[in-house]
């Protein structure tokens, strides 16, 4: 397949290293040089699915498409509002579809999750036209109260438009269990008949663990992929990595060996907004006018579970 059509939205309430230090005993330097973030977009009146909705309508804009065209629809989500409907089935309302849609929870690595669930089935035949919204507010999983993970985070919502063509050449998804590494628990309703414990836990994080995984796992499958495909780093244009943290960017590009202007970065004043990181970035790096069609563009991110994927495509 390709990517024809691009669109993101961002909250309008953007939050400063220095409004967090008012709250939490912190720092803009303190944030700055161990994440790389000044400032991120969080969510204050705005709902979720209406960002969702609107990031779809301008990927469909983009694309020149409309929503009777799509003959899928994936949505990547962790969390929001709704347990059911799914966000996907939102989606579909607020734009005028009639096609199926699925939600899929694969953290921070959810876009190339939805890119290879997209591309199978075009291969198998069933479908031309996929739409992905991926949609996130994770400030809404964190404890405002923990300066070592709410500060890292941002929401938002970014979309991508895919059709039949061979520009998407190859894809690598990867698992590894450790589900104690990064993680949120919520309680559930009671029953007359439950008797185990339970209990709301914000998100957690164990940052050295998170660190090392993501340039392994990031490293790995980037290289897995070049190597299938014969290329080396030295032929990639781009490459757009999910925006999680500046020093594991750094790191994942000095393993690879290549310069810093190919890792193009918005996590300055956008913070992790998890699986939308991907689309966001490549939405406003296609509007700045940084991809060039013909180039060659490596996305890559890794998330809780452990789970990770890296996709190479032609522009």
């Amino acid at each position: 397949m390709k990517i024809i059509g691009t669109g993101s939205v961002l909250p309008k309430k953007v939050v400063t290293n220095e409004m967090l230090s008012e709250f939490l005993d912190t720092s803009d330097e303190w944030i700055y040089t161990r994440t790389g973030i000044k400032t991120r977009h969080v969510i204050s009146d705005e709902k979720l699915e209406d960002m969702a909705v609107e990031a779809a309508k301008k990927a469909l804009d983009d694309a020149g498409m409309s929503a009777a065209d799509l003959d899928f629809i994936i949505c990547s989500n962790v969390v929001n509002e709704y347990i059911t409907p799914s966000l996907s089935c939102i989606i579909q309302g607020g734009i005028g579809a009639t096609c199926p849609c699925i939600d899929i929870n694969c953290a921070c690595a959810g876009f190339i999750y939805a890119v290879e669930m997209a591309e199978s089935f075009y291969a198998a035949g069933k479908v031309k036209n996929v739409l992905i919204v991926c949609a996130e507010e994770p400030t809404r999983m964190t404890s405002w109260e923990d300066r070592r993970v709410c500060v890292l985070f941002g929401d938002g919502a970014g979309a991508a438009v895919l059709t039949e063509g061979d520009n998407i050449k190859g894809v690598k998804l990867s698992s590894a269990s450790a589900t104690d590494k990064l993680y949120q628990i919520r309680s559930l309703e009671p029953t007359p008949y439950a008797t185990k414990e339970e209990q709301n836990i914000p998100l957690q994080m164990k940052g050295q663990d998170v660190f090392k995984f993501a340039v392994k796992a990031s490293s790995g499958d980037i290289t897995y992929l070049m190597d299938k495909l014969g290329m080396k780093a030295g032929d990639v244009d781009h490459f757009l990595l999910h925006q999680a943290n500046m020093r594991i960017i750094n790191t994942i590009a000095s393993f690879l060996g290549q310069p810093s202007e190919k890792f193009p970065t918005n996590i300055e004043d956008h913070g992790n907004s998890s699986s939308a990181c991907c689309p966001i970035l490549l939405d406003e790096c296609k509007r700045k006018g940084i991809l060039k069609k013909g180039e060659t563009v490596v996305m890559s991110a890794f998330g809780a579970g452990f789970v990770s994927g890296a996709l190479v495509m032609e522009w």
